[in-house]
């Protein structure tokens, strides 16, 4: 999770954008004490994975892309570097002899 710094010593942000009209800066970061693993119970169901701190930004869509991992629920075979670009991914588990997968990715924000 890369950083940048905020304008005026302010701290940093995991995101930081400057409006073109007005100069004005703004930023969101992730705040890396919420991540919270999405499980097999959570299946099928809203469970909040990450928190932001926005300002003067709000985050409308999700796309995600490479770097999520996965473990075969009753193997504990790990699954690395899963990428659901396209919101579905599929692998074979070799210790269960069964196919694994993530499908139908889904996502909404909601505010605090």
């Amino acid at each position: 999770m890369d950083s940048a710094p905020l304008k005026g010593g302010r701290g940093s942000a995991t995101m930081v954008q400057k409006c073109k009209l007005c100069s004005r800066e703004s930023s969101i970061d992730i705040l890396s004490q919420t991540i919270k693993p999405y499980n097999a119970e959570d299946s099928e169901k809203f469970k909040t994975i990450v928190e932001f701190e926005c300002r003067g930004l709000e985050p409308v869509d999700f796309q995600p892309q490479a770097g999520f991992a996965a473990e075969g629920a009753e193997s504990g075979t790990p699954f690395n570097d899963i990428n659901l670009l396209e919101k579905d991914w599929n692998d074979y588990d070799e210790k269960t002899k069964e196919s694994v997968g993530i499908y139908e990715v889904t996502h909404k924000f909601v505010k605090c």
